[in-house]
């Protein structure tokens, strides 16, 4: 049982080791395009931004690094997303066969949840998922960049390539110093992009389903119709709030023709569930626009995928957790099943857990900075949730603030996942039950 307790152990180790090879990497005076010596908070934040997939920069990725730095960094974040896509799908693996048969088997019935199957074909699978889709992505936007944009063939299949795995990986780091902006209205540009951030944040585990199940969706499993249900509301919710908010905003969508400020809308939406990447001026926002953008980068992507956030899956269950409540029923049920009582309070620790280390992120950068609070929340969810998106303030934070952020971004990414998992490899049944009692609530 107790190499059973290794695993997330092992998983938080495995991203660190990741961070210092890429941190030394990045140090090489042949990582800096003009071949100086690097500061080592620069190649710590960057390393710790690319391995954990979040896209915050305190340095301009096109002009800062060079050839070989971006190189560097692109490994480190298809590292980052392939390796939690695949950790974290083992991991579910591992939780089922911690289990008893008959419990296994009632749970695979109940939830039509992944088999057991062999580790290395379940890493294959991944990898496949991960490599076909950065392929074709990176083929639309090479094509696109050297027939449309008109830039040289190399250029073209490196800003492709490097997009395409920034993207599928919910990475949002971009070689361009306005991230995507200059593509705001190009639908063949932001589309492909699109398409590899929602299928990279879905989640390994509800792409196996459907392409498993693929006709007969009544068959999928609970975490899966949860998790489309949960990111298709999430996604209109904030396509329709930012043309709420923006659609006057002289500074973002006012200028914009009717069809690309839907475009952008679009992407604004998909990009604040973790991408990273913005085709709008996010310090120019209005401040409802930041308020949605602090819901939706909290929340995230779907479990064991390669987007952050406390998950789709988690506000689900307290979402159905609450109706529940509010009804009066004693079980809290969706799509003909009913949630275990292990899962829900998994969700309110993850949920508290999250809230918990956003609002000390934030007293930090508070008393270490003097910028308004409301960028420090932005920024501080935004490394939390492994977002990258920023009001512009990165790189002029102070030491103690870019280490506070270094620490959200290690925890938002590698915590949710291990806690999770530490959760349910470590519930056990006591041998005995107190009295019940009932205090009050509200």
């Amino acid at each position: 049982m107790k190499s059973i307790a290794h695993p997330p152990r092992v998983v938080a180790l495995a991203f660190l080791l990741a961070i210092a090879l890429g941190t030394l990497l990045l140090l090489l005076p042949i990582s800096q395009a003009d071949g100086q010596p690097v500061p080592w908070l620069t190649a710590v934040f960057t390393a710790v931004s690319a391995v954990c997939v979040t896209g915050l920069v305190v340095v301009d990725t096109g002009t800062y690094w060079s050839g070989f730095g971006q190189a560097v960094i692109l490994v480190l974040f298809q590292i980052g997303g392939f390796g939690m896509m695949t950790a974290a799908t083992l991991l579910g693996l591992m939780v089922n066969r911690s289990l008893r048969l008959r419990t296994k088997l009632i749970t695979q019935v109940e939830t039509r949840s992944l088999g057991m199957g062999d580790v290395t074909s379940v890493a294959r699978l991944v990898l496949a998922v991960t490599l076909a889709s950065e392929a074709l992505v990176a083929t639309l936007l090479t094509l696109r960049l050297r027939l449309a944009h008109d830039l040289p063939w190399g250029d073209a299949v490196w800003s492709g390539l490097f997009h395409a795995v920034s993207a599928f990986n919910n990475a949002g780091i971009s070689i361009h110093a306005d991230s995507l902006t200059r593509y705001a209205a190009d639908a063949l540009i932001l589309m492909p992009v699109m398409l590899a951030t929602v299928v990279g944040g879905i989640g390994f585990p509800v792409l196996h389903d459907v392409r498993r199940k693929a006709r007969s969706p009544h068959h999928w499993s609970l975490h899966t119709k949860l998790t489309l249900a949960g990111t298709a509301v999430l996604l209109a919710m904030g396509f329709v709030g930012v043309l709420l908010f923006e659609w006057t905003n002289p500074n973002t969508l006012g200028p914009m023709s009717a069809a690309d400020k839907l475009l952008s809308a679009a992407f604004a939406s998909v990009a604040a569930r973790t991408a990273g990447f913005n085709t709008l001026d996010i310090s120019l926002l209005t401040p409802e626009t930041w308020a949605l953008h602090y819901f939706l980068m909290f929340i995230g992507g779907g479990s064991a995928s390669t987007a952050g956030g406390v998950k789709v899956g988690t506000i689900a269950i307290l979402v159905l957790l609450v109706i529940a409540e509010i009804r009066g029923q004693s079980d809290c049920e969706a799509y003909g099943r009913r949630l275990g009582a292990s899962a829900q309070r998994q969700a309110v620790t993850v949920l508290v857990l999250g809230s918990a280390m956003v609002t000390l992120g934030t007293l930090v950068l508070l008393i270490t900075t003097d910028v308004p609070t409301d960028q420090i929340i932005f920024e501080v969810i935004a490394a939390f949730g492994t977002t990258g998106l920023s009001t512009g303030i990165t790189g002029d934070l102070p030491v103690p603030a870019q280490l506070t952020l270094i620490l959200l971004m290690y925890a938002g990414r590698v915590g949710t996942i291990t806690l999770a998992a530490s959760l349910v490899l470590g519930e056990r049944r006591m041998p005995f039950r107190y009295p019940e009692e009932h205090p009050i609530v509200g």
